[in-house]
């Protein structure tokens, strides 16, 4: 399977913007002084700015670009905006949704949470991390994880857990109550200018 090994935070420069909430990512200094050299600005035209969009989402939901465009042609298949509903696809991925419920910082470590099977959809085990989740599933975990899983939400602290989503802190489990909108994303992304580097 391929996937992105390299340096993550090398990401966030690349694109100007923090790709992951934790430190490394958020730092101004990390983006704007990256290296000995400092960072050279550059004007991006009109292509330039697109594919800097596109890349800023497929980074945030760890997502190489094959699979990419096959998100964006089930977008275009369906019914609403294709940029909105491309977000959509991208937000109601089961590594997303670990994500986003603060069981873990990063979409990498939601990622091997879920490929490692500790994570549970209707009470089936799940290794697929682009596994799509809809309104009434159900996500727990599996026993032998939830210690782990507990000390990352306390070193977390203040994270906000969507209003698309009913967390269960206590017992450890996720109901999906609703479809995420595009406004619900914590991400400022404009999703016109992906459809259209795909044009």
């Amino acid at each position: 399977m391929a996937r992105y090994t390299g340096p993550k935070v090398k990401l966030s420069r690349r694109v100007g913007v923090p790709i992951a909430d934790s430190p490394k990512h958020t730092s101004k200094r990390e983006l704007i002084y990256p290296g000995m050299h400092g960072l050279r600005s550059r004007r991006l035209r009109d292509y330039g700015l697109r594919l800097n969009e596109k890349q800023k989402v497929r980074f945030h939901y760890c997502v190489l670009e094959k699979q990419f465009r096959r998100y964006i042609g089930m977008a275009e298949h369906m019914k609403g905006n294709t940029g909105e509903v491309l977000l959509r696809l991208l937000e109601t991925r089961l590594d997303n949704v670990v994500r986003r419920a603060g069981w873990v910082r990063t979409i990498w470590a939601a990622r091997q949470l879920v490929a490692h099977g500790h994570v549970l959809l209707n009470g089936r085990k799940t290794d697929r991390p682009s596994a799509a989740i809809k309104p009434g599933d159900v996500i727990t975990l599996k026993p032998g994880i939830q210690k782990l899983v507990r000390e990352n939400m306390e070193s977390i602290g203040g994270h906000e857990v969507p209003q698309w989503i009913d967390s269960n802190p206590g017992e450890l489990t996720l109901k999906i109550v609703a479809v995420p909108t595009s406004d619900q994303i914590p991400f400022d992304i404009n999703p016109n200018l992906i459809v259209e580097f795909y044009r």
